[in-house]
């Protein structure tokens, strides 16, 4: 009776190392091809925004269908903190010579998606200056076979975690207005 308990044992240990660790190791490769492409899809978008200073829907509907391909949902946050300009108090890059300070109003993704996605409206560009901040980030929404698999095995996450995130941001080095 106790060898074949301790067989019993060691078939399920032989199970659980041939099927479940390759299993784990591969899924988690698998979340680490998304990570990257995310992260270079993310850097992309706003080095384009940044650079041309622009960001219509079409370059919105193409930056989430790129890391959408990846089979994996995505909660996308934008933020453009944009400079206010007052000629007679602050100070712009383009115009070091007047006096004051920089001051920022910021425009989160409702906001930005209200502007270049209008209800009911045709879609607008929104132009960004010289000087404004733009920025991105990326939080995977739905659970990965990865983190099922940690779910069952250790515990270690929990249902509002994620795996899969990439920001990025950086200051507008063109002005959209003028393209």
């Amino acid at each position: 009776m106790g060898d074949t308990v301790i067989t019993i044992i060691a078939i399920v240990l032989a199970a659980v190392l041939m099927f479940v660790f390759p299993l784990m190791t591969m899924s988690d490769r698998t979340d680490d091809v998304s990570q990257l492409s995310v992260e270079t899809a993310t850097t992309e978008f706003v080095d384009d925004v940044r650079t041309t200073g622009r960001l219509s829907i079409d370059k919105y509907n193409s930056f989430v269908q790129e890391i959408s391909a990846t089979g994996n949902s995505y909660d996308v946050e934008m933020q453009a903190q944009i400079l206010d300009e007052n000629p007679g108090k602050k100070t712009t890059q383009a115009e070091s010579t007047k006096i004051g300070e920089n001051v920022y109003y910021t425009m989160y993704t409702s906001q930005i998606m209200d502007t270049i996605d209008p209800q009911g409206g045709t879609p607008k560009t929104l132009a960004l200056k010289e000087g404004d901040f733009f920025s991105t980030s990326v939080r995977n929404t739905n659970s990965t076979l990865s983190q099922q698999l940690k779910n069952f095995f250790y515990k270690v996450t929990g249902n509002d975690t994620y795996s899969i995130a990439a920001e990025h941001a950086g200051i507008v080095t063109a002005n959209g207005a003028g393209n």
